[in-house]
């Protein structure tokens, strides 16, 4: 009918006025955000205050915050990746590479042949020369703290030799065979026992021998090249002392011999003499000519001028003419 027509047309155009309402509230909702975005980013800006902006190490902390650092940022796609189980280029010679199937083969010793020269058999250190046990330089060696219990073989050009805190227990006359420039030795702090009675008589040109802190009981005969004898603190009693034992060292200048076990001043002391050292023996008595030849009183021994005998029970001022020679009196107990 009529009426039916009429009400079918308004109904579509309901439909239709509906449909474009819609569609025109779409893009203006777009454009109230596009809006209020700009408008709540300046809000951000205006709290910053710009003009006392000051980036220190002391406000960094308090401008940035590092703390979720890390969770707002992921650089995990910018990592390198790593092919796990990737191969090795294969070699270009297969034969090369080892089968892990197969354990490798102890190599086996071959025997040693007739006919190539024999490795001679190890040295023991005290068999060595002496300048692979120590130091030596030009015609000095230096043996000192080596741990030494015999003297090393030294080359025959030695000149001084300091083999000082060892544990030397032993002096061989063969120790020092053969080296005739030999001057000075130096055998301080060791546990020498024995010297054999050659072991320095042969050596010319022996000037300096030597030999404190040692266990000593007996002097060897010296050379009469000698100069300084230094024997401190040993134990030498007057009895390990051979009689006269410096009577002919007329180059004999400094003769120590304290800190031992002396009873008597050995004598004769050779006129070249220039400084004794007797201190802390057991010497009680002396003779009147000990230093000065009594029936000559006008000899003078100007060299000897340091004479110490501190130490020993003797009782220097019951023996006053045995200092006339003297240019000063001994040191030692005048009472």
């Amino acid at each position: 009918t009529l009426a039916g027509c009429r009400m079918r047309t308004l109904a579509w155009l309901g439909i239709a006025s509906l449909c474009l309402g819609a569609g025109w509230a779409v893009p203006a909702q777009d454009e109230g955000r596009k809006v209020e975005k700009p408008k709540a980013d300046l809000a951000l800006y205006e709290n910053l205050d710009l003009d006392n902006y000051d980036l220190t190490l002391d406000n960094y902390g308090e401008i940035l915050d590092l703390s979720n650092y890390e969770e707002l940022y992921d650089y995990s796609d910018l990592a390198p990746k790593i092919e796990v189980g990737t191969l090795a280029p294969r070699p270009k010679n297969p034969a090369a590479v080892p089968n892990p199937g197969t354990t490798a083969e102890t190599p086996k010793l071959q025997p040693p042949t007739t006919a190539g020269p024999v490795r001679p058999a190890p040295v023991p250190p005290q068999g060595l020369p002496s300048c692979l046990l120590c130091l030596c330089i030009g015609t000095s060696v230096y043996c000192d703290d080596a741990d030494l219990e015999h003297i090393p073989l030294l080359p025959p050009e030695t000149t001084y030799l300091y083999a000082r805190f060892n544990r030397i227990g032993t002096i061989r006359a063969s120790d020092f065979t053969g080296l005739k420039k030999l001057k000075r030795i130096d055998l301080t702090s060791n546990f020498i026992s024995w010297a054999d009675v050659d072991a320095f008589r042969l050596l010319p040109s022996l000037q300096e021998l030597i030999l404190p802190e040692n266990r000593l009981t007996a002097l060897p005969e010296l050379p009469r090249s000698i100069v300084r004898l230094d024997a401190r603190l040993n134990r030498i009693p007057s009895t390990g002392l051979q009689p006269e034992a410096f009577r002919d060292l007329k180059q004999l200048q400094f003769l120590h011999l304290s800190d031992n076990q002396l009873d008597y001043i050995p004598v004769p002391l050779p006129e070249s003499l220039r400084s004794l050292h007797l201190q802390n023996n057991n010497i009680q008595t002396m003779h009147e000519d000990t230093f000065c030849n009594s029936q000559d009183h006008s000899q003078i021994r100007r060299a000897l001028e340091d004479i110490r005998l501190d130490g020993n029970p003797i009782n220097l001022s019951l023996f006053p003419n045995a200092y006339f020679c003297l240019p000063r009196l001994p040191t030692g107990r005048f009472f």
